[in-house]
């Protein structure tokens, strides 16, 4: 079976990037490029490399279509992966190892290195045999998502370069699914990040002071994780509901005092929310403001990470490229199932100035291990992957 899926070329393809240790931190994007480059110039793909922050070049392939005043379509993926612990894989995680059942074993074989090889090889079969586009295509190959795209896609959409692609559509990361429905996300939560600083009279640690930073972080504290057990309730009493459906809550950090028997002046809690799209961010402010006049006083909070709120792309008539995505699918016979992406990707920051965007990963039948040891995808569903791309980057590039 190994041997089988290694003799197919988009396989090779897929293999070869994989093997590039392209893992966060401090990372070296010169194999990726190198490899970028290559795949172009056999494609017969332009490509320009673009470095908006020195060391974390954005690689953009591009494939001319026959009408280059329309607005184009973006197929985006990023270069970077996460850290590994090696010790807890059966494979080494940048070997693209083979297994007997044809599962692809590396860091990156999900999330999200094979998106980006499958639009790839979907072109190299479009081109292969006579179609010309209508929309031009750019593909995008983008540094440090992982690490919240600050130097990456936040930066390159804000620039005179990205402006110029006249980008009208966008395609991103979706997820594997282990059922027989493909993901589809068309929005994603507001990730803040907040820091709450407590503070109150220091003093000895036998002692009963009153209005103490701990009082106040406890009440903090109570305030957030019963909206956490609120939200878990919803999610619970609906099973049509999925996690980004609700808002979800999580004390990540406490910090704060000097040593054990000395009643602090300063106690933090950090709070890692992701807000629902259906929730008013201002009216959400105001209540955090409230929980901390509550507490008492010396209470404040200031954000680590506030990402407004981003309008879900439209999945209806009202959007062609949608209607063209949907209906080459329904040919397909892709069964789909539209949903808000729990985490965060570059799609945010797409969607953020004003271009609709999609995450779709073609990765049904599929645990979901992104991130997790042993990340493999089998070869099948990887080549079904790039046929699928076949029909979907022709539907929407002809809109």
């Amino acid at each position: 079976m190994a041997a089988k899926y290694g003799n197919i070329a988009s396989v090779a393809n897929f293999v070869e990037y994989l093997k590039i240790p392209s893992v966060q931190p401090d990372i070296n994007y010169d194999a990726c490029v190198a490899f970028l480059q290559r795949q172009a110039k056999e494609i017969g793909l332009s490509v320009k490399i673009y470095e908006v922050v020195p060391r974390k070049p954005i690689v953009v392939l591009t494939w001319l279509g026959k009408d280059p005043s329309l607005q184009s379509v973006l197929l985006n993926s990023h270069m970077d992966v996460v850290p590994v612990f090696e010790n807890s894989w059966s494979y080494p995680p940048f070997s693209a190892h083979i297994d007997d059942d044809g599962k692809i074993f590396a860091r990156g074989s999900q999330d999200m290195k094979c998106v980006g090889i499958q639009y790839l090889e979907a072109i190299r079969v479009l081109k292969q045999s006579g179609v010309q586009l209508k929309r031009t295509l750019h593909i995008s190959f983008v540094p440090d998502e992982e690490i919240g795209g600050l130097d990456g896609m936040k930066k390159f959409v804000l620039t005179n370069d990205f402006k110029s692609l006249n980008i009208g559509f966008a395609l991103d990361e979706g997820m594997a699914n282990p059922t027989e429905e493909f993901i589809i996300f068309n929005g994603e939560r507001s990730i803040w990040q907040i820091h709450v600083n407590c503070t109150g009279p220091p003093g000895h640690g036998s002692l009963l002071i009153p209005n103490t930073a701990g009082e106040k972080l406890r009440y903090i504290i109570n305030k957030f994780m019963d909206l956490r057990e609120q939200q878990n309730n919803i999610l619970q009493s609906d099973s049509a509901l999925t996690i980004g459906d609700v808002t979800t809550v999580n004390l990540t950090q406490i910090y704060g005092g000097v040593q054990s028997n000395v009643i602090p002046e300063k106690l933090t809690a950090v709070f890692d929310i992701r807000l629902a799209v259906t929730v008013n961010q201002i009216e959400f402010e105001n209540q955090v403001k409230q929980w901390c006049k509550e507490a008492g006083d010396g209470v404040t909070f200031e954000f680590e990470q506030k990402n407004p709120n981003v309008e879900c792309t439209k999945t209806d008539a009202s959007n062609p490229y949608w209607v063209a995505f949907k209906k080459a699918a329904d040919e397909l016979g892709l069964k789909l199932d539209i949903r808000i992406f729990p985490g965060g990707t570059d799609s945010r920051y797409i969607r953020r100035v004003g271009i609709p965007a999609i995450g779709f990963s073609p990765m049904n039948l599929t645990p979901v291990l992104l991130h997790d040891h042993d990340e493999f995808l089998r070869a099948d569903i990887y080549l079904k992957g790039i046929d699928i791309y076949v029909k979907l980057l022709a539907a929407v590039a002809n809109v």
